[in-house]
């Protein structure tokens, strides 16, 4: 009977989870600098300046060398040339094994080098997004917003299931694209 229990209380955390509420399009994104690595090599990513250059997609995950980051991940690595075909910069975000960051940034199976991650130590950047994981406090919930280069959130998803995050993000830059007329 306690399994039954257990088993319905972290589903109810799952929903949860999934359902959480993210900033909503139409609120200005937090600015925000960090550290991070692309193929392995460190730099400074900073929100600001790769506005200067498009439209951003930030999202968030829990951790590198998990089972749904390292899916989303590949499939982000997947889209990428879609997502630079409309001058977008892709970023990860996250709070979680940071030690394992440059690595993943460069392995075939999962950035392949193809676009950053950053490392946001005690989830600060997570907090400020409200994309903090409910069932994992300190780690970055699966949330994923699409920033116009005017600073304003157009578009934002969370589930804790990474497979709609890159189709979702794609449309509402192609929606973006659409709506601004090119960028």
């Amino acid at each position: 009977m306690k399994s039954i229990y257990t088993i319905a209380l972290v589903g109810l955390l799952g929903v949860t989870a999934s359902a959480h509420a993210a900033l909503k399009p139409g609120t200005q994104a937090p600015d925000f600098t960090a550290p991070a690595f692309l193929d392995g090599h460190p730099f400074t990513f900073n929100l600001d300046k790769a506005l200067k250059q498009g439209p951003v997609v930030l999202y968030f995950f829990p951790a590198p060398h998990t089972a749904g980051c390292d899916i989303e991940a590949h499939l982000f690595s997947q889209a990428i040339d879609k997502f630079k075909a409309l001058h977008a910069t892709v970023i990860g975000v996250t709070a979680g094994n940071l030690d394992q960051l440059a690595i993943f940034s460069k392995e075939t199976a999962y950035c392949s080098g193809k676009f950053p991650v950053a490392a946001d130590k005690g989830a600060k950047i997570a907090k400020t997004y409200d994309a903090t994981l409910f069932i994992r406090p300190g780690w970055s919930n699966r949330t994923s917003y699409v920033i116009a280069p005017s600073g304003k959130i157009t578009y934002s998803y969370s589930d804790l299931s990474p497979n709609k995050h890159i189709e979702n993000t794609l449309k509402a830059v192609e929606a973006l694209e659409h709506k601004t007329g090119g960028m």
